[in-house]
């Protein structure tokens, strides 16, 4: 069997039709939506992609999955009781599975996605809010890599996570690190990352050599084989699901 490999997650792809949401997911506006389906596996309930719809409202509803969103185009307000969270293009938010909400969109919204979870789910309200990812956060510093998984010096790095789902397995946050080199290896999660600085290049087991750069968004999936190369600051926010186990 083939290993995975990295996807990079184009903004400007031409989106296929899907099936239309049912009156129980919108209470106004356009049932109609639009994605592709770059990355699923049903088996652990993970689903990458982009989307896209026009305005609409769903009804109040505890949200099934965690879901992480980088908005393309367009604009998302997520309404909770005692507060509302917008986030536009350029702009990154997780909702939390269980938190009470309605989902809105009052024109045409374009987005990266990431969920865990079973859409269809009944699930109890959880108390969680929304979260808005601030790419500008103060950061703490964060471990390195071991030096033994190193070909340069080892690098120095800081992070700030914002959100971590309550099994552990998905957390969002910001990371930043200094320019390094690290060898190859089948990786060990689930991860999208948008750069914000600088830039990367990784190189499969087969010598395949893809560089993404600042405003890129790509999904390296668990078991995917690369090494990583890059110099000076690099800044990313990140969608990790770490299995279990």
């Amino acid at each position: 069997m083939s290993k995975p490999s990295i996807i990079a997650f184009d903004r400007a792809a031409e989106t296929l039709p899907l099936p239309d949401f049912t009156a129980a997911d919108v209470e106004e506006g356009t049932r109609a939506q639009r994605g592709i389906g770059w990355f699923q596996d049903k088996s652990i309930g993970l689903k990458a992609d982009i989307w896209e719809a026009g305005a609409s409202i769903s009804p109040w509803l505890n949200y099934a999955t965690d879901e992480f969103i980088y908005v393309l185009e367009g604009e998302i307000i997520i309404v909770e009781k005692d507060r509302e969270t917008r986030v536009g293009p350029g702009e990154a938010l997780v909702i939390p599975r269980g938190c009470h909400c309605r989902y809105r969109q009052d024109r045409h919204v374009r987005k990266f996605y990431v969920y865990h979870g079973d859409p269809s789910a009944q699930v109890a309200p959880s108390g969680r809010h929304a979260v808005k990812v601030d790419r500008s956060v103060a950061l703490a510093s964060s471990p390195p890599p071991p030096a033994g998984m190193l070909h340069s010096p080892v690098p120095r790095q800081w992070a700030h996570e914002f959100y971590q789902g309550e099994t552990g397995e998905f957390t969002v946050g910001v990371w930043q690190t200094t320019g390094y080199h690290r060898k190859l290896i089948d990786f060990p999660r689930h991860e999208l990352m948008h750069l914000l600085e600088g830039s990367v290049t990784f190189e499969d087991d087969k010598g395949g050599r893809r560089t993404f750069s600042a405003g890129d968004t790509f999904f390296v999936p668990l078991g995917a084989p690369n090494s990583w190369k890059s110099e000076g600051t690099l800044r990313k926010i990140y969608c990790i699901f770490q299995p279990a186990g």
